[in-house]
């Protein structure tokens, strides 16, 4: 069967994507081809990839195919296209982080993920756009230039990982990776309209991964459906013996959760508070999709959350100190060149606040207090979602700006208010599309408890399949 015939009309679900394949309906190679000719003819103005390999793509997908005809096994992933974030090593590419810095660093190793897509024989295409070293939420800071939003073109397509976000939005590929600090898988998820997933702290090696802040980072899937985020979350979560931040074991598979249609006996909490800060319009968006979690049966609860000032504050005080330890190595000796040197306006900003609160005399007045503010709003906010399934509310308190528009970094640093809360407590979270608000999409934000992931995509699957 021709791929004009899976392309054409309505859009088929990933898993049914990888199920054809395997079935012969289409092959590896036609699912690589089309894709590459929708890159082919939109990423010069998108700017979602930075770096493409197609020939050495071509030839993975030809094995893919080889392998079914034979009919050897073939993996979760296989012949769908893979796009990834280019802060995860891949042997052989420029894994810059979108750095002058890294500008000519090629990868020597696969990251632990990179390894777990092939093995599962996903076809990866390229690495994707991305804020310089992850710092920003616009995907404006690459050394590349800003990547455009598919979903509301000559907006931001949000940050850090816009790149991956967009090709999904723009269908340059089937899947794709990102990694969120405080909010950049889901920020852009929002704003593309697409969904993205973060999962549990620890769920998902980050061996291979170029850090931001190490206790915050965790790497996970971008998709335009749940099948697709609960086929990479399948193959990317598990222990890894080279990241010790891994738990034992692996989770029940996440494809299980994909037929949900009832919410019976889920319970939501709504956080007031993350509805006070939102913009009126997105507010109205999210309302609608908490009335519809209602009609599928789930209950819904308002939760009260007085810590959500201190959110901010806290995150970016333990992100700058980490960072700025993270960069140390980049001295221009061993490789690339020295960060100080060459890096934007955004990085030196964090790696200079970064040394100043590191000092000896300031580490007690900020970091300190910091990494006390987090054990609290950990504890509090795990004492919200005992008495819930899962907290919805919005993803991204406003709207994107305009690519190029000047706004001050602390307006920046706003869009990630609601986002930050995840990554601090190490819980997951991930973000649909809501609706629209002036024609630019809104995403729902999900949060569960650690280790509870499976209610989040539950939640996301009975949304979409109603």
């Amino acid at each position: 069967m021709a791929i004009q015939e899976f392309t054409k009309g309505e859009y088929m679900k990933v898993i049914d994507k990888v199920n054809a394949i395997k079935q012969q309906e289409l092959t590896a190679t036609e699912n690589l081809e089309q894709m590459y000719e929708v890159i082919k003819e939109n990423n010069d103005s998108i700017n979602a990839f930075v770096e493409i390999d197609y020939p050495r793509a071509q030839k993975f997908a030809e094995k893919v195919d080889e392998k079914i005809k034979n009919g050897e096994k073939t993996g979760k992933l296989a012949g769908l296209v893979i796009g990834v974030k280019c802060n995860m090593n891949i042997e052989d590419y420029i894994v810059s982080a979108a750095s002058p810095t890294l500008k000519e660093y090629i990868g020597s190793y696969n990251a632990t993920v990179v390894n777990r897509v092939i093995e599962e024989d996903g076809v990866i295409i390229g690495l994707t756009n991305m804020d310089e070293f992850a710092a920003g939420s616009s995907t404006e800071t690459s050394m590349y230039g800003p990547t455009d939003n598919p979903s509301a073109p000559g907006h931001i397509p949000g940050g850090s990982s816009g790149g991956s976000a967009a090709a999904i939005a723009a269908d340059m590929c089937d899947i794709s990776l990102g990694s969120d600090t405080g909010g950049s898988i889901r920020n852009p998820a929002s704003h593309c309209g697409v969904m993205g997933f973060k999962p549990t702290y620890g769920n998902v090696s980050r061996q291979g991964l170029l850090d931001l802040s190490m206790s915050l980072d965790q790497i996970g899937p971008f998709a335009k459906d749940t099948s697709g985020i609960a086929l990479m979350l399948d193959t990317i979560t598990g222990y890894d013996p080279t990241d010790t931040t891994t738990f034992e074991g692996k989770p029940d598979d996440f494809v299980d959760d994909i037929n949900t249609d009832s919410l019976e006996n889920t319970k939501v909490g709504v956080v007031k508070e993350f509805m006070d800060v939102s913009d009126d319009k997105i507010v109205s968006q999210i309302n609608n999709s908490i009335d519809k979690l209602s009609s599928l049966g789930a209950e819904i609860t308002e939760l009260t959350f007085d810590d959500i000032d201190l959110g901010l504050p806290t995150y970016y005080l333990i992100n700058y100190v980490e960072f700025f330890s993270a960069t140390r190595k980049y001295d221009g000796r061993k490789y690339g060149e020295r960060i100080e040197e060459v890096c934007g306006p955004e990085v030196a900003r964090r790696i200079q606040i970064g040394s100043y609160i590191s000092q000896k005399e300031f580490s007690g007045k900020y970091y300190k207090k910091a990494l006390q503010a987090r054990s609290l709003i950990r504890n509090d906010f795990n004492e919200l979602l005992n008495g819930v399934d899962v907290i919805a509310g919005p993803t991204v308190p406003k709207l994107p700006h305009k690519i190029g528009e000047t706004i001050e970094p602390m307006d920046m640093y706003a869009y990630d208010v609601l986002t930050v809360i995840a990554n601090i407590t190490g819980i997951p979270a991930s973000s649909m599309n809501s609706g629209f608000v002036n024609d630019i999409p809104v995403g729902l934000q999900l949060q569960a408890k650690p280790q509870e992931d499976h209610k989040i995509l539950r939640t996301m699957s009975a949304l979409e399949n109603n």
